[in-house]
């Protein structure tokens, strides 16, 4: 198959997203009382009105309503005051009563947006790189939201007999309506994206800001979060839309790349050989990395929506927007900003750290303890790599939980800066902490890790290695430079690894001399 390189050089993609988040912060559903959980049994959180008996009539959470409005504020959106629900014609069996209740035309919030940066390398998937671009390789780019809406989720269909738990090769399929009437948010955007790295940077930036305004865990392997890709190429230079494909429900960053990456490779050849691409909605498959059709795409005609007779519009006054507006915190950008500016960290230290609130609230919190100030650098680092492995490593590891407190993590990043312990071992002393639940000091002092710095003690080993090897001293005063690699590794080894690799560079530097 034809690369995404070389099938971008031709045809420019336009992809569009649509962003569904389940309100998971909410007690109940939508549109009754019922309790919204994940993980409950099967079947056990339903009631006539979530299950569409008829004559059950629905009743607005009127938290939810905060909520999308509070979403809105947080990505520039206008937020209109008078909408209304619709039904929304849905013939497949994970909606009970064979439609959605959802918004029409005119949603809560409408017309927003998001700026994105595109860092190096992913920036080089960008053929056309806009203005905006920094002198890293990233860029910049402005990406408008249509709309957000209110709407239910459906039921969860579980697929049976196919591989891990998919349609592709089901036998049957079982259906929880735990989830049916879950309050759902629906963010649409204009289809002003054109690589996928930008979509799967959209969807993180998204994730970023709805953490921490604290509306829903998004966690996207529950499905609490998705996205649905919508791509169609077009010839590089002109302006008509192509025929849009959709990928729906995926359920990772690196899945959404994927997807779309393959979508438009497809869609190339497609186009390549002269033949018409079909609008239809389609299924990727990680495992093999295809997309597959799932269905023909609907039109907005297939879905018969109208005003749900059940339900009044709304008028939203302007005390109750600015109620809302008052409960915005401080978001992702803005506290980047803030880091920039008041501890001096780079725009991608402040973004990685910004990313996630338990990671902003540890770190916030370590900027607090003695020292802190002039250790900001070694923190982001610790937090942003190491601590990071450590969560991909320790099952049970989690930050601001247990022994790994703020207090701890100053004085490990400080103990480095003082050079009692080489950046290697602060990981070593980093998950002795976690496993032994002590401070780093008592831990470098039990297990004998503290660096030697001693240039005496440090000039006593490097002599030895020196008298040891007369001939790599030959070859490296020969000129190959390369071997005093081969001295720090042998002053290490004699040292056990606790020499300080600064002083004993200088050291065999000066002495190979």
């Amino acid at each position: 198959m034809i690369s995404l390189e070389d099938a971008m050089k031709e045809w420019e993609p336009v992809i569009g997203l649509e962003c569904h988040i389940e309100l998971t912060s909410l007690d109940s559903k939508m549109f009754c009382s019922c309790k919204n959980e994940h993980g409950d049994a099967p079947n056990t959180n339903v009631c006539p009105v979530c299950l569409g008996m008829p004559g059950a009539l629905p009743s607005p959470n009127k938290e939810a309503i905060k909520d999308i409005v509070l979403t809105g504020l947080a990505t520039n959106c206008d937020i209109e005051k008078h909408t209304m629900f619709y039904r929304k014609g849905y013939m497949y069996p994970d909606m009970a009563k064979n439609f959605q209740i959802t918004q029409g035309p005119k949603a809560f919030c409408m017309r927003g947006h998001l700026d994105l940066t595109i860092d190096a390398p992913a920036a080089n998937e960008r053929v056309d790189i806009p203005e905006a671009q920094g002198k890293d390789g990233s860029y910049t780019t402005h990406i408008g939201i249509h709309l957000i809406h209110l709407e239910e989720d459906a039921a969860k269909m579980v697929h049976v007999g196919g591989r891990e738990g998919r349609i592709e090769g089901a036998t049957h399929s079982i259906i929880d309506y735990n989830r049916a009437g879950t309050p759902l948010m629906e963010l649409v955007t204009e289809p002003e994206m054109h690589t996928p790295e930008e979509a799967r940077r959209f969807m993180e930036k998204l994730r970023e800001i709805v953490l921490a305004l604290g509306i829903s865990d998004c966690s996207m392997e529950n499905g609490s979060m998705r996205a649905d890709g919508n791509v169609s190429l077009r010839r590089r230079g002109t302006e008509k839309l192509g025929t849009k494909t959709e990928l729906k429900n995926i359920n990772s960053f690196k899945n959404l790349h994927d997807g779309l990456a393959f979508e438009i490779r497809r869609q190339a050849e497609i186009l390549n050989e002269g033949a018409t691409v079909l609008q239809e909605t389609r299924h990727y498959d990680p495992s093999t990395k295809h997309t597959i059709p799932m269905r023909t795409k609907e039109t907005a005609a297939d879905y018969r929506m109208f005003p749900d007779p059940d339900l009044a519009p709304f008028d939203l006054s302007d005390e109750f927007i600015d109620e809302v507006r008052a409960m915005l915190p401080e978001l992702p950008d803005q506290k980047a900003e803030r880091y920039q500016k008041d501890w001096g960290l780079s725009s991608y230290d402040a973004r990685n750290l910004v990313k996630d609130p338990t990671i902003t609230a540890f770190f916030e919190a370590c900027m607090k303890q003695k020292d802190a100030q002039k250790l900001v650098k070694p923190l982001a680092n610790l937090l942003i790599n190491d601590v990071a492995q450590l969560g991909n490593e320790v099952e049970d590891f989690t930050l601001g939980e247990g022994p790994l407190t703020p207090e701890r993590a100053v004085s490990l990043v400080g103990m480095v800066d003082a050079q009692d312990i080489s950046t290697k071992q602060m990981y070593e002393v980093l998950k002795f902490i976690v496993d032994e639940d002590k401070d780093p000091a008592t831990i470098v002092k039990e297990h004998g890790m503290k660096q030697v710095s001693d240039t005496s003690a440090l000039g006593a080993v490097v002599d030895k290695v020196i008298a040891d090897n007369p001939d790599k001293v030959a070859a490296y005063k020969g000129g190959k430079t390369g071997l005093l690699g081969f001295f720090m590794g042998q002053c290490m080894k004699a040292l056990k690894g606790q020499g300080n690799p600064r002083a004993l560079n200088e050291l065999l530097r000066q002495k190979l001399q």
